[in-house]
């Protein structure tokens, strides 16, 4: 082959290798950084741009974009000597690509190392308790340390978010069995409160139907005295009205007489004084005419013979019922009872017999 072809086809690729290497794209939200003869020179920007080969050394992209990165759990002691293991994920976003690739070697482990370190002294100076309710605090602790140490490394730090805090296996036990008594106990006091709730309505409905049953029983005490007293005081009225006289009286006590004897606890009863009085009271009222009330005195008699003669067998009875109750001894409740009930002669003012058997 012709040396001189050989020299041009070698010229030829060295140009096209030139040219390739002076021409560097850069895609967006990327960024390269530029070293010339050693020492840094600028970033390259987005799009195309052209750099001196052999002179220009241009490095690895850097992604400007926000990043997320997920560390393995760490074990972190509390304030109460409990080792808990908490799982952290960090948002971080470059914006300084000359800082990030020449103030740290490599920011992605300091970053970790960093988050690792502010996690224990944050973590350390909480109890357990305080450590599981207090994510937004951990978080915020650490974001501002994280930002302020990595903010010369053209670093920002966006978010810190706890993913997961592991506690022993042993607290995990004694945690649960807390809540479950929390739990309960709280049961316990809303069944008491529904409980006492209930027993204060009953108590008020209880108290609101005793009232209304006394305000009842009230309203009908005062109707029933009225109702007693409108119908003792007619009695009286037509009592007064019709004008009585002793002799009326005592023929209603001796209608009386023969129902003192029905009760059930009478074995002995003894004839009282007035019997006496009363029998010559009805004697001298039937032998007697009487005076004709004003109920009566309106209506004819319709047979006045049949009158005479009922009149005539009263005084006869009326006599005789007083021989009887003057002699010797009083009669026990049993004779004077047949007595008394033995068929009227005159049936019409004869009271209804009842039983006085004893």
């Amino acid at each position: 082959m012709d040396p001189l072809l050989l020299v041009g086809i070698f010229v030829i690729l060295f140009v096209v290798f030139t040219v390739l290497k002076a021409v560097r794209i850069v895609p967006q939200a990327r960024a390269r950084n530029v070293e010339r003869l050693g020492r840094y020179h600028r970033t390259l920007k987005p799009g195309l741009n052209f750099v001196i080969p052999y002179v220009d050394r241009v490095y690895p992209m850097i992604d400007l974009r926000e990043q997320v990165v997920s560390f393995r759990p760490q074990p972190v002691i509390t304030e109460d000597n409990l080792v808990v293991e908490i799982d952290t994920v960090l948002y971080f976003q470059v914006t300084d690509p000359r800082a990030a690739a020449y103030e740290i070697a490599n920011y992605i482990q300091a970053v970790e190392q960093l988050t690792v370190t502010t996690l224990r002294n944050v973590v350390g100076s909480m109890d357990l308790e305080k450590t599981l309710t207090s994510r937004d605090t951990i978080n915020s602790q650490l974001r501002g340390v994280l930002d302020e140490a990595t903010g010369k490394w053209g670093i920002r730090v966006n978010r810190v978010e706890i993913k997961a805090i592991d506690p022993p296996k042993t607290i995990k036990d004694a945690m649960e069995k807390q809540m479950r008594a929390e739990r309960d106990k709280r049961a316990a006091i809303l069944t008491a409160e529904g409980q006492r709730q209930s027993q204060i309505l009953t108590a008020e409905g209880d108290k609101q139907s005793r009232i209304l049953r006394a305000e009842g029983s009230r309203a009908a005490a005062i109707l029933e005295a009225e109702g007693q007293s409108r119908a003792i005081d007619q009695v009286f009225q037509a009592v007064h009205r019709n004008d009585p006289d002793p002799k009326l009286l005592a023929y209603q006590y001796l209608q009386v007489l023969p129902q003192l004897a029905q009760g059930q606890g009478n074995t002995f009863w003894v004839i009282p004084s007035e019997v006496t009085s009363a029998l010559t009271g009805v004697s001298k009222a039937f032998t007697e005419a009487l005076p004709r009330s004003a109920a009566t005195r309106e209506e004819e008699a319709p047979d006045h013979s049949a009158a005479d003669e009922d009149a005539a067998r009263a005084a006869e009875a009326a006599a005789e019922a007083v021989a009887d109750a003057q002699e010797a001894e009083p009669k026990g409740p049993r004779q004077l009872t047949q007595a008394l009930q033995e068929p009227s002669p005159f049936p019409d003012l004869d009271p209804q017999p009842k039983e006085a058997e004893r």
